[in-house]
């Protein structure tokens, strides 16, 4: 089995190719993240951080390079595969929860599964065992209006591994909430990546939170380098 859960290989990516406004975002970005590893992306804004995410989740593509997950070149695959692996291999976690709001906590949870062909009643045994995970349980029937903010990201993070990807990317998880809560949140996330064994690539503009996962890398100028 391949030591990698993620490999991003020699990426480069422009908008608006040969225009007076091009922008060329990623200049050979490359990235290598072991299987349980938990690696911090710190860069400042405009960067690029956001585009290498969306193509490490195959939301978007590279102009060259590739994109391995498991030891799988997505880049060579079709759209059809690609949907596939991004709803079984990969987890996404974003700044603002986005969670469906007619929903209570553990239907958000238990609808990804669902659509992944999980049957009812194992996909709400996960979907509570992941929130009591991350100390939601009581909260399981209530919707997202009636959680608090540090509540809905937790539920956020749950909903993310819902369908036991081998790869978590998450772009801010905390960067919405109060320094005491962003602190008690993060710890719930990182219990939860190392509970479940997955790899994770974490973008955040805050250096101590980086500094307590395994690996913290930094990108400037389209590229990344050590921190």
């Amino acid at each position: 089995m391949n030591d990698m859960t993620l490999t991003l290989r020699d990426l480069s990516k422009t908008y608006n190719s040969g225009k007076p406004n091009e922008v060329q975002v990623l200049r050979g970005a490359s990235l290598e993240i072991e299987r349980g590893e938990v690696v911090g992306l710190v860069a400042p804004s405009g960067a690029g951080k956001s585009t290498l995410l969306h193509i490490a989740g195959l939301l978007d593509t590279p102009d060259t390079g590739a994109v391995l997950i498991d030891g799988i070149d997505m880049t060579r695959l079709g759209d059809h595969a690609r949907t596939s692996a991004r709803r079984e291999q990969i987890g996404f976690i974003y700044q603002f929860h986005h969670l469906l709001p007619e929903f209570s906590a553990l239907e958000n949870i238990v609808l990804p599964q669902l659509a992944n062909g999980i049957p009812a009643k194992e996909a709400e045994a996960r979907a509570l065992d992941l929130l009591g995970r991350v100390g939601v349980a009581p909260r399981a029937q209530h919707r997202p209006a009636a959680l608090s903010g540090g509540e809905q990201q937790r539920v956020a993070f749950c909903r993310a591994l819902a369908n036991a990807p081998s790869l978590l990317l998450a772009d801010e998880p905390t960067g919405n909430l109060d320094p005491d809560t962003s602190d008690q949140v993060f710890k719930a996330l990182m219990g939860l990546v190392r509970d479940t064994g997955l790899s994770a690539l974490i973008a955040t503009h805050n250096l101590d939170l980086a500094r307590r996962m395994d690996r913290v890398v930094r990108m400037d100028g389209g590229q990344i380098g050590p921190a």
